[in-house]
């Protein structure tokens, strides 16, 4: 079976390590982790994670943030893979640091990424996982929050988290969505 695991971001050295970009260094640590690269692809940067019978292609979106679902949409039907075999890794200032939370489907709840690929697709049936970056910011600068670095504490705090999401993308692919939630959502 394939599965299309998507962390969103947007790239080029400058966004690297910001809050926005979680869904890519989630998804580089989990490449890291298996001993692959990524390689630049159509509409994205790609590696393929083979894993107990599973592919799960692992993309990194090249259109910036505010159009991932054009890159998520080209990458679906290019390998034919279901959308219910979809998993979207993102950003939320609505969570607290460190708190993954994974849903079936939903809203993009304001997140211009979610938002995108929801239009594109044209349903939000897909799953997501959000991952809290906090909303510690004043009123009118979110934009320049989820811009910047991570402080030292929460950076130190990273790898493990960036590990758990990793766990939780294999546990989607091995043991299904309703499953996966209910062991990481805790």
């Amino acid at each position: 079976m394939k599965f299309l695991i998507t962390g969103l971001g947007n790239p080029g050295a400058e966004y690297r390590n910001t809050r926005h970009n979680i869904g890519f260094m989630a998804l580089d640590r989990l490449a890291e982790k298996h001993g692959l690269s990524f390689v630049p692809d159509r509409l994205g940067d790609t590696c393929l994670l083979k894993h107990k019978g599973k592919q799960l292609l692992l993309l990194k979106p090249s259109t910036y943030m505010n159009l991932s679902g054009k890159a998520v949409r080209y990458h679906l039907q290019k390998l034919g893979i279901e959308q219910s075999a979809l998993l979207v890794i993102t950003d939320d200032l609505a969570l607290p640091f460190g708190k993954i939370r994974i849903r079936a489907k939903g809203s993009g709840g304001g997140h211009n990424g979610l938002g995108n690929i929801q239009e594109v697709l044209g349903n939000e049936n897909y799953a997501r996982m959000r991952f809290g970056v906090g909303s510690e910011f004043s009123k009118g600068s979110q934009v320049d929050y989820v811009l910047n670095d991570f402080p030292p504490e929460e950076k130190a705090a990273l790898p493990a988290l960036l590990d758990k999401m990793g766990e939780a993308v294999m546990a989607f692919s091995t043991i299904g969505l309703e499953r996966t939630m209910n062991i990481y959502n805790g």
